[in-house]
């Protein structure tokens, strides 16, 4: 079994005025995150920051190869979503 866990540090490029507003955004694309990929995912830092937040991410499957490959999928959905840009990343592999 191998595992992916990924962590995405995002600034939210719409400029919300509230956190209200960051929730919308934050929520919107992990809805499409999970719906798309079957993935875990879930708002993990930058709570209380208004223009900042982080995404991490739980990828199981059975070949590394694959967990790279829907890794780089949720990378470009998330660029490509124009409310956020991608400012840091952090990937980790495990294999039980």
């Amino acid at each position: 079994m191998n595992v992916c866990v990924c962590r995405f540090d995002l600034l939210l490029l719409d400029y919300p005025d509230s956190l209200k507003g960051k929730r919308h955004v934050i929520k919107s694309l992990k809805e499409r995150i999970r719906s798309r990929f079957g993935v875990s995912v879930s708002e993990v830092g930058s709570l209380d920051l208004l223009h900042r937040g982080e995404l991490g991410v739980a990828v199981v499957g059975d070949s590394r190869d694959r967990l790279e490959s829907v890794t780089e999928q949720i990378r470009r959905m998330i660029e490509s979503h124009g409310s956020v840009e991608i400012i840091g990343e952090l990937v980790d592999h495990l294999q039980y």
